[in-house]
């Protein structure tokens, strides 16, 4: 058996969860058309974010709002290899993308003038039932895009009563 180091461990895990999700889209994709793939690749990212959200509240003394959005949030950007920063205060969040592993995937992988659409549906997806899970009063709103050619993701969180 090979002796792995823990940063091994978690980069097996990341690579084999990166794959198997472009890998079942194409699988779709092939048998019922972009399309489809794209509904359905929505359906799984409406659920998703609730079990990461929720784990990552289970780990962290973060239950509900801005700032538990904001710890949880970042933790799995950081996790599936976003690079970004932050800006906001007490009700409002804002993140700064530069590198978006899933945009760089497609553009790797030839499809990057698809990119825009799947980040249209996936992100604008992901990102509300990430607001949802710390509170019905935060919304989600996307600025620049880099799937549209933006230098940069612009992702704002907010609340209000």
């Amino acid at each position: 058996m090979i002796k792995l180091t823990e940063k091994q461990i978690s980069d097996y895990f990341h690579r084999s969860y990166s794959a198997v999700d472009g890998l079942w889209f194409m699988k779709v994709e092939e048998k019922y058309g972009f399309d489809t793939a794209l509904e359905i690749d929505r359906e799984v990212w409406k659920v998703l974010p609730k079990i990461q959200a929720r784990l990552l509240k289970s780990m962290s003394q973060f239950d509900t709002g801005i700032v538990g959005l904001f710890e949880c949030f970042t933790t799995k950007l950081k996790l599936d290899g976003f690079e970004f920063r932050t800006e906001g205060g007490m009700n409002e969040l804002k993140i700064i993308i530069n590198k978006c592993p899933w945009h760089e995937t497609m553009v790797k992988s030839n499809r990057e003038d698809l990119s825009e659409k799947v980040g249209d549906v996936i992100c604008s997806t992901e990102y509300t039932v990430w607001a949802s899970e710390f509170g019905g009063n935060i919304q989600f709103e996307r600025g620049d895009r880099l799937c549209r050619g933006d230098s940069n993701c612009v992702l704002r969180f907010s609340y209000s009563e």
